[in-house]
């Protein structure tokens, strides 16, 4: 995979900043039913959320 260090386009940052948002609003949903969700943190999936699943180590 090839990165690159320029500027992102318009067209690009407003793709960026809609995707986040869409992020944002369904983990408040999912907060706001009382539903766990999962995300990458450190390299690794976390479970989030009141009722998340316990980490079996």
């Amino acid at each position: 995979m090839k990165l690159m260090s320029t500027v992102p386009s318009p067209e690009t940052e407003a793709i960026l900043k809609a995707l986040r948002e869409a992020v944002a609003k369904t983990l408040e949903r999912k907060r706001r039913l009382g539903q766990y969700a999962v995300i990458w943190r450190d390299g690794r999936p976390v479970f989030i959320g009141d009722d998340a699943p316990k980490p079996t180590t």
